[in-house]
């Protein structure tokens, strides 16, 4: 069984138009957020890249080889799409800023010091420039696009770029988990896990997509607080909590699962807890590998949300996401696409 993006459903009931998505990788740009500026001084080069057409290990790989340090050296906060222009940070330890040429599909953008390695999940978020193209879209559509997903916000789907090619890293797992792939690397151990655990989260979250709960707060509800991994329960005496969801500062969260009790309780865990049972493979294969409970939001708000004409029949959608929120899921709310 592959991972269908179509299986999950669509929660806004806005109208959806067909559309040519990354024809060409300029179609799809994304510019890292870091929020924060390198120090200037330190062992590490930071590096601000912009890579075309390639991924962000391959780029890892090319610079490694540049300035002669072992890949294991190379620091970034995320990986950003192949088929796409993009740019963010690498951090190489120890190494002199290059003065060489770089190969195609990199250019290098900055070269500054800092005194620590970029970490996984360090940077603020993504801003997003994507060129959907043979599109007809009205200008009342395309208003109406940009009042609900600026405001209501999506569901925050694992976008398939999570379950790798055909969806197929979700039986990967399942092989994994039954003992059919004893031997495997430490990178494909990681990315099996990871599609383990967003196909589950994809899955409570559609069930109260389902269910018209997804941007709601139920009983036994732990929250996110916007743009952060800080989660709280949501106590049903505190009044201002409608308030606050309305406003975009709160989110209820679905389980990323792992050992450990549901934080949950009452409807929300067990909710959770009959969806999840379904999948007892992953849920169980997921606590064997050792990782804990978690929680993240089941919506995301995309930020400064525009809708703007381009070259004939094509559309340019800009918005800015959270680390870990995937593009993906705000475009299929609006347009069926291929890729999507």
């Amino acid at each position: 069984m592959t991972v269908n993006m179509q299986d999950w459903p669509c929660a806004l009931g806005l109208p959806r138009l067909t559309a040519v998505f990354r024809q060409q990788p300029e179609d799809f740009r994304v510019d890292e957020v870091l929020g924060f500026e390198p120090d200037g001084a330190g062992e590490h080069l930071w590096l601000q890249v912009e890579k075309t057409g390639l991924n962000t290990i391959d780029v890892a790989r090319t610079l490694a080889r540049l300035t002669g340090v072992k890949e294991r050296d190379i620091g970034y906060a995320g990986l950003k799409d192949r088929q796409a222009v993009t740019t963010q940070w690498f951090s190489v330890a120890g190494a002199e800023p290059i003065n060489s040429e770089t190969p195609a599909g990199i250019r290098l953008l900055q070269q500054v010091r800092n005194s620590r390695k970029m970490r996984r999940g360090s940077h603020r978020g993504n801003r997003f420039a994507i060129t959907l193209r043979d599109v007809q879209a009205d200008a009342a559509e395309i208003d109406e696009w940009q009042e609900l997903l600026g405001k209501a916000g999506v569901p925050n789907y694992f976008g398939p770029q999570r379950f790798g090619f055909d969806g197929g890293n979700v039986d990967k797992a399942r092989r994994y988990f039954s003992g059919n792939l004893p031997r495997l690397p430490r990178h494909h151990r990681g990315l099996y896990l990871s599609a383990a655990r967003a196909y589950l989260f994809n899955q409570v979250l559609a069930e109260r997509v389902r269910q018209g709960t997804w941007n709601l707060i139920l009983p036994g509800e732990i929250m996110a607080l916007d743009g952060t991994n800080s989660v709280f329960r949501a106590e049903p005496e505190d009044a201002r909590l409608p308030a606050r969801l309305a406003e975009g500062d709160i989110h209820p969260t679905g389980p990323m699962w792992g050992k450990g009790d549901l934080a949950t309780r009452n409807e929300v865990k067990e909710l959770e807890q009959a969806v999840v049972q379904q999948h007892a493979d992953l849920a169980d294969g997921l606590v064997q590998a050792g990782l804990e409970q978690e929680r993240r939001a089941l919506r995301v708000i995309p930020g400064q949300f525009a809708v703007k004409p381009a070259a004939q029949d094509a559309v340019m959608i800009e918005f800015s996401l959270p680390r870990g929120a995937f593009a993906t899921s705000v475009l299929r709310e609006m347009v069926i696409a291929v890729g999507l």
